[in-house]
């Protein structure tokens, strides 16, 4: 069992940046792999990014390859998304999810509440 929190959203003005913290509560969260994804309103959930639960493989959807970094810090249970040159596109709930196998869809077994992003263009 993972719990997740997510943290660090807030309101942006384009171009700017943020960090979010996706705090995990378990013993075990190395041998988890971590997603990040996010739901804008009227749209459905979409994958952002993903790191292994070693922090060698990472991957990132088009929309945000270049300007958002995930990264992880084992010793503090904690993932990161850095996310660069905000779009007012960017503008979402951005939730992390934990899973046992790395993968790049939606299917994750375990879920935070959600952080909201909102860039101002």
């Amino acid at each position: 069992q993972v719990q997740l929190v997510e943290s660090g959203g807030g309101l942006v003005q384009a171009g700017g940046s943020l960090r979010l913290s996706c705090a995990a509560r378990g013993r075990t969260f190395s041998t988890y792999a971590v997603g990040w994804f996010r739901q804008a309103p009227g749209k459905e959930r979409e994958f952002v990014s993903a790191i292994s639960g070693s922090g060698r493989n990472t991957y990132y959807a088009d929309s945000v390859k270049g300007r958002f970094t995930i990264s992880r810090d084992n010793a503090r249970n904690t993932v990161y998304l850095q996310m660069n040159s905000l779009k007012p596109e960017d503008t979402a709930v951005y939730y992390c999810a934990a899973d046992r196998t790395y993968k790049l869809g939606l299917e994750y077994d375990y879920w935070g509440q959600g952080t909201q992003v909102t860039v101002s263009s």
